[in-house]
């Protein structure tokens, strides 16, 4: 299999993290090939289908093509990962609860009869505060435990009574409170996902892989993926991670509390740069964030300065060692310092949250790579 002229493979888990077939074989064929010196890992984000995936992987592997830098001495080849990604509930602007029920049942299939019974309560959300509770309660005990955490106000959620919940989440109405409750289960059921996959598929692939330098590179919720990945890793273990308009908290890396993913930064698991792309235009990443902070019962709208909000809208916040920065045009120079975050601002070169293939993006891979 080909990239773009590039060797290229591709890997594909299920929900649980295991591996689908015998496809984690050509991963670990393309490893030990002593040709290829650094094997990058791609990882998509909010889509289920794996048609759009390659597309995604077709057009950035294009860009690294097209554009003239490379890495003399280096050649780079392309581990395709392919997982269950669900596009999260609400983000079309169309969407109604009916649809929404639709897609949560669709991310946990073993709780269909609960979903129903907190569907069948819908007609009554607006004229009985029972039945308001009683619909929080029931789909909160279909969400998966074990990924709630400070940093986007899922700990609060799964702890406020029903009733508070849906009364922090209704300030313009009981059927809207409804719709971001569902919004909100949705994105954290797809973040529980991410990092299963990362830590109990991704991870231990990587540790097979033993030869070339490995990049893991991961748009969206694929950005939580692989930095669960590396963050399960030893230290030394990966040469650049590159997320691009990651969907996970901007505390991730924080010093203090510590963020979900600091072991990243403290044990170096890291050699080489560390890129974050981000950008106010990524509107999709801060959904979350905005709901996070109603739950906690705090204004906000995702920003830098406030207590929930996506990296890949603001970067890595309370990372000291992150450093400010700008993506590039393909003319400019980096100085990549290695083993730190760097706070890719991203305002001039992508539009939007699915916007992660262009040249510059490329440009920086490739300035990465040489980096490590």
């Amino acid at each position: 299999m080909q990239l773009a002229g590039f060797a290229a493979a591709e890997v594909e888990f299920d929900r649980a993290g295991e591996l689908v077939g015998d496809r984690g074989a050509a991963v670990r064929a393309l490893a030990a090939d002593p040709a290829v010196t650094d094997l990058v890992f791609l990882c998509h984000g909010w889509n289920n289908d794996h048609l759009v995936a390659r597309l995604l992987y077709s057009a950035l592997a294009g860009s690294m093509r097209a554009v003239p830098d490379g890495v003399p001495g280096r050649r780079i080849a392309f581990a395709c990962v392919l997982w269950p990604s669900r596009k999260p509930a609400g983000l079309e602007p169309d969407a109604g609860l009916a649809e929404r029920l639709d897609q949560l049942r669709d991310l946990v299939p073993g709780q269909r009869l609960t979903i129903d019974a907190a569907a069948d309560l819908v007609p009554a959300l607006t004229v009985r505060a029972t039945a308001r509770t009683a619909f929080a309660a029931a789909l909160l005990s279909v969400a998966a435990r074990g990924a709630d955490d400070s940093e986007d106000a899922s700990t609060q959620l799964f702890t406020l009574p029903g009733g508070t919940v849906m009364d922090r989440l209704g300030t313009t109405g009981f059927t809207d409170a409804a719709a971001h409750l569902l919004d909100f289960l949705a994105y954290y059921e797809m973040k529980a996902r991410a990092g299963d996959i990362g830590v109990r598929g991704l991870a231990p692939l990587l540790a097979t892989c033993a030869g070339p330098k490995l990049h893991l590179v991961g748009h969206s919720f694929g950005g939580r993926l692989v930095t669960a990945a590396a963050n399960a890793r030893p230290a030394g273990s990966v040469a650049t991670l590159t997320l691009l308009q990651a969907a996970f908290s901007h505390h991730g890396f924080a010093a203090d509390s510590p963020g979900a993913f600091r072991r990243v930064l403290e044990e170096r698991v890291v050699t080489g740069p560390i890129l974050i792309t981000h950008t106010a235009n990524d509107l999709a990443v801060g959904v979350a964030y905005a709901i996070a902070s109603r739950i906690a019962g705090q204004s906000g709208i995702g920003d830098a300065a406030g207590p929930y909000g996506g990296i890949g809208h603001n970067g890595a916040q309370r990372t000291p060692e992150a450093v400010t920065a700008e993506l590039l045009p393909v003319s400019g120079t980096y100085r990549f310092r290695p083993g730190v975050p760097h706070n890719l601002l991203a305002d001039r070169f992508v539009r939007g949250h699915t916007d992660v293939c262009g040249p510059q993006i490329a440009h920086a891979l490739w300035s990465a790579i040489a980096a490590s």
